[in-house]
């Protein structure tokens, strides 16, 4: 069921149309079969990037859509909507250009950004290793930088989306023994010698958006590949991923939505004792309290995003609409089997793909419980302060 949306221009009323008639076309005939097969969308993303997609939030001098980040995370959740491993790339895909938007030289935003946001090219995000997920400061990827500025990476990074698939991979290394002041960012091209690939992760969900370990084998990198300077890595990864949090909050509440619309229609269909099992108050409340939570979800993104484009700290609030957003995935999809009762167990019915699509969405960029650690920091900093509690 199509979500009634306030827009702020008839531009971005179009841009969620267009939205919803690539998911008709082009999305939801191939995510059956192509979640069962693991196969990646790749043409997919082509798609989107022809129809400008994949560049919304970005300014249009360098090739983007020069929309607000409101209208692009609605976009993200039209898309999971249909496809929830396609919304998740395409919010990957934002996050290895912000970098260059935000922290590249002139130059190197005039060189990379066309690239990055027209469509033809995807990148991959490489920030996390296994021994550094939440704790990404005890990185061990290192990168050995030469007199002319010239870097030689080395190292693995894991649970990398688009991992073998990407066309760049924007990467955090260790320039510097410094802890969280030592590491640097960089651009690797794709094709750059020594980088492999394990293989793919066997995942519980979201076998479209193929996950592996990414491998710097001595790793050569051009000195107008590193985006920033020496040491200011890690500022760039977390900025990053503030705005990467609200793409995965999107990404939840149009999964959380589909899943509701699947649980509301079964709920109106099937009877039992002569009623639909809908007008049963025990389905009824619970079909209210799933409405609630997606509606809350939604909610908590666009004042994040709001924020965002006010030029405002944003980044307690993107903690909670991700905090807010996953639980809520979970709790919506679990309650839609739930509804569904023996046919939500079966593949038959996409519940149970939702439900294991899902529960990824409390891990990935920040687990849930490193959110709770960012959004109590925050507060206490800012009772501190004295700036209360609101805005």
């Amino acid at each position: 069921m199509p979500v009634e949306r306030i827009l702020p221009t008839a531009d971005a009323a179009d841009l969620i149309e267009l939205t919803r008639e690539i998911a008709a076309r082009e999305l939801a005939p191939r995510v059956d079969e192509a979640e069962r097969a693991g196969t990646p969308p790749r043409e997919v993303f082509r798609v989107l990037g022809r129809a400008g997609l994949l560049s919304l939030a970005y300014p249009e001098e360098v090739g983007g859509g020069g929309q607000p980040y409101e209208v692009y995370l609605q976009v993200v959740e039209e898309i999971a909507a249909a496809w929830m491993s396609v919304a998740v790339g395409v919010s990957v895909h934002s996050l290895t250009a912000y970098p260059v938007e935000h922290f590249g030289t002139p130059a190197q935003r005039a060189a990379l950004l066309p690239d990055m946001l027209g469509g033809e090219t995807l990148g991959g995000y490489c920030l996390s290793e296994r021994e550094a997920g939440s704790d990404v400061a005890a990185m061990r990827t290192r990168a050995v930088l030469a007199d002319d500025g010239t870097a030689t990476l080395s190292g693995t990074k894991s649970w990398i989306s688009h991992a073998a698939h990407a066309d760049y991979y924007t990467t955090f290394a260790r320039t510097d023994d410094a802890g969280s002041k030592g590491v640097s960012c960089f651009v690797v091209p794709a094709d750059a010698p020594g980088l492999s690939f394990g293989a793919p992760e066997r995942k519980m969900g979201l076998a479209g958006d193929p996950v592996a370990e990414v491998h710097f084998d001595k790793v050569p990198v051009a000195a107008d590949r590193m985006i920033g300077m020496r040491g200011d890595g890690m500022p760039i990864a977390l900025a990053a991923l503030d705005a990467g949090r609200l793409g995965i909050a999107a990404a939840a509440t149009g999964l959380a939505q589909s899943a509701l619309d699947v649980a509301a229609a079964y709920a109106s269909e099937r009877t039992q004792f002569g009623r639909a099992i809908g007008e049963f108050e025990g389905l009824a409340f619970l079909l209210a309290d799933m409405e609630a939570a997606v509606t809350a979800a939604r909610a908590t993104y666009l004042l994040a995003a709001r924020l965002k484009d006010a030029g405002r700290p944003f980044a307690k609030q993107a903690a909670v609409a991700k905090l807010v957003a996953t639980d809520a995935a979970m709790r919506v999809t679990t309650d839609a089997v739930q509804v569904l009762g023996g046919a939500g167990y079966t593949t038959d019915f996409p519940a149970e793909r939702f439900l294991r699509e899902a529960k990824v969405t409390q891990i990935f960029e920040g687990t849930n419980q490193i959110q709770r650690l960012v959004i109590s920091r925050h507060l206490l900093k800012d009772i501190s302060n004295g700036k209360g509690t609101t805005r």
